[in-house]
């Protein structure tokens, strides 16, 4: 299939694209670097359709500054989930004055929330709590949207190792162009560019969440620690 097929098929059903789409997505995009595969899905899709998310967490700098570079009037969405640290709510400022950054706060129901914070939900139910706090409110949000561009790199879980570019999750295409991303290209990126990491990282947290359940380690291991759980279910 020529690239000019292949754009059109994309852009005339790119809420259910076919296996074999996302086959061809998946081998043109694999050979692009990182910041190719941005400019290129601009082209590929309806800019106004595709969805960015920030958890303005560890090294989130990198991300948004390709980003930003690429395509000045992305909204970004931040799911407040009311449970920040305010070192997370600081560099999110930081960085939306630095790049010039619109970002659109993703909120909870107020009621649902207030219950977990009355039931402790992230001791009780951590699924739970992430369930009513950052899912529901994401999926919500996702609705007007055909294409979801993450941040997620195969060496940050085993979950993440599996992942292709390009997938299908919940009727929405799932673009992920950071995944097959080193952690020593993202942190060459940093330092060329004299990026910002998140203010704890220095205090010894790689992974970045709710104050509840993040703590100081190295990778994942400081997120829901003594659990089983490594993710917090918006991207399974």
């Amino acid at each position: 299939m020529g690239n000019a097929q292949l754009i059109t098929r994309v852009g005339d059903n790119s809420a259910g694209l076919s296996r074999e789409t996302l086959a061809d997505l998946n081998r043109i995009y694999r050979s692009l670097s990182f910041a190719e595969r941005i400019r290129r899905v601009y082209q590929d899709f309806a800019p106004d359709r595709i969805m960015v998310t920030s958890s303005f967490a560890a090294t989130s700098a990198y991300f948004l500054h390709i980003i930003s570079t690429i395509r000045p009037e992305q909204k970004v969405h931040f799911i407040d989930t009311g449970y920040h640290f305010q070192e997370t709510l600081d560099y999110k400022d930081y960085l939306i004055k630095r790049f010039d950054l619109d970002v659109i706060d993703v909120t909870p129901d107020p009621q649902h929330h207030e219950v977990s914070q009355q039931e402790r939900m992230w001791e009780t139910d951590p699924d739970l709590c992430c369930q009513v706090n950052k899912v529901a409110p994401l999926e919500e949000a996702k609705e007007n949207y055909d294409l979801w561009i993450s941040s997620l790199m195969s060496w940050q879980t085993e979950h993440r190792a599996g992942l292709e570019i390009f997938e299908e999750r919940r009727g929405m295409i799932k673009f992920n162009p950071m995944i097959d991303v080193t952690r020593e290209e993202r942190d060459a990126y940093i330092a060329e560019h004299d990026l910002p990491f998140h203010p704890l990282v220095k205090e010894g947290y790689h992974s970045i969440g709710c104050s509840h359940c993040t703590w100081k380690g190295e990778g994942r291991e400081g997120r829901w620690q003594g659990k089983a759980k490594t993710e917090c279910g918006i991207h399974l």
